[in-house]
This record gives C-alpha cells, structure tokens and sequence, in this order.
C-alpha cells in the first residue's frame, strides 16, 4: 500500500497542470527567505473562473515520501516519524473541531496524496506556497489525486511538533476557518521532510 502511494504522489507532483478549474483560486505569495516557522495569512479568494493553461509543466520528481496512510509498513524512521505527525495532526485536528461543534472529519485516500505531494514539492524546491510554479493550486492537486470536491488546504514548515503547528494554525484567521469549517466532511495530511530535516506540513480539506 506504501509503495501505491508513493507511486501515486510521485506521478501527481510530476503531471502538468491541464485542469480547468471551476473554483475560486487561493494563493500565497512566496517565500523570499527562510528565518523560522512562518503560517502566514491566508488572502481573500480571487473571482470565480477557469484557470489559465500553465506555461511550463512542474518537474518531474521521485520523492523519498515521509507520509502514508494507516496502515502501510514505514520500514524508514523519517517515514515513521512523519506518519506519526501526520495522524497527530489529524487527531488534533478532529479535536479543535469537536471543540466547536463541528463534525469530525473522514480520513480521505486521495486527500493524503495530494497532501504529500505539496509537502513533497515544498520540500524539494523550499518554495513555500500553495500555488505551484506551473500554476496548480490545491485544487488542482485534489482533482489529480481523483478527489473532485476539494474544500481548503493548510500548509506549515518548521514547526518540530504537530501540537505547535496546530497551535499556529489555530491563532491564525484563515487556517483556523479551514479547520473549523464545519461543512467540510473529509480531510488528507502529510508531512515531508526537506534535505537538512526541516518538516513541510500540508493539510487538505474536502466537501465529500
């Protein structure tokens, strides 16, 4: 099952964005530099519209993968660690929501892979943005993975515990409303490690 997903995950960070998408776009700006953990806000959405044809497709990438679902061998302590953090995340996760009186969210397959492919990217190229250089968004990504209802994606780096990323999710505005949308019935998380061990955190949130 591991080696499905790492599979899967490799072939959706490697695929051309050629998705339309039908949704409102969210961006960040990019990361010009890297001096500690940073969760910065999230923008207003931009109008409703296709998205344009990306000029260059992303490159193709072979990720050691640090994430996978319940279940798979994680011969690899990196990849032991990060599954680990992965299902904190989602735990705490369920608990914030539980705490306001939102539903707890389903584990989704396809929602874990588009996340491990944007922690991957993150990673690899230390861009730290939810919109690829290529153009994809997280919706784009979902849509690739197979899931077509993608509702929000939380993304962190540097943060050494899942409690402290949650804690910086949850004190910011745009984060903490992804969490506690309570509409939302499903959710995917990863966490990839970068080359000198700094962990990318991705979490993607889904309408089914």
């Amino acid at each position: 099952m591991f080696d499905k997903v790492v599979r899967r995950a490799s072939a959706l960070a490697a695929a051309p964005a050629l998705l339309v998408l039908p949704a409102a776009l969210f961006a960040l700006p990019h990361a010009v530099h890297a001096q500690g953990p940073v969760v910065p806000g999230r923008p207003p959405s931009t109008s409703p519209g296709p998205a344009t044809q990306p000029r260059t497709a992303a490159a193709p990438m072979t990720p050691n993968i640090a994430a996978a679902p319940a279940g798979a061998a994680t011969p690899d302590p990196e990849k032991a660690r990060a599954r680990t953090l992965m299902h904190q995340v989602i735990r705490l996760t369920n608990r914030e929501r539980a705490r306001n009186g939102c539903p707890r969210l389903g584990v989704d397959h396809e929602l874990i892979l588009a996340s491990v492919a944007q922690s991957y990217y993150m990673a690899r190229t230390r861009l730290f943005s939810h919109v690829w250089r290529d153009g994809s968004t997280f919706a784009m990504r979902a849509e690739r993975a197979g899931y077509r209802a993608p509702a929000g994606e939380n993304i962190a780096w540097g943060y050494p515990t899942a409690r402290e990323v949650m804690d910086a999710w949850m004190a910011s505005p745009g984060h903490r409303a992804n969490i506690l949308n309570c509409g939302a019935k499903s959710i995917g998380a990863a966490i990839v490690y970068a080359a000198d061990g700094t962990p990318y955190y991705t979490q993607v949130f889904g309408w089914r």
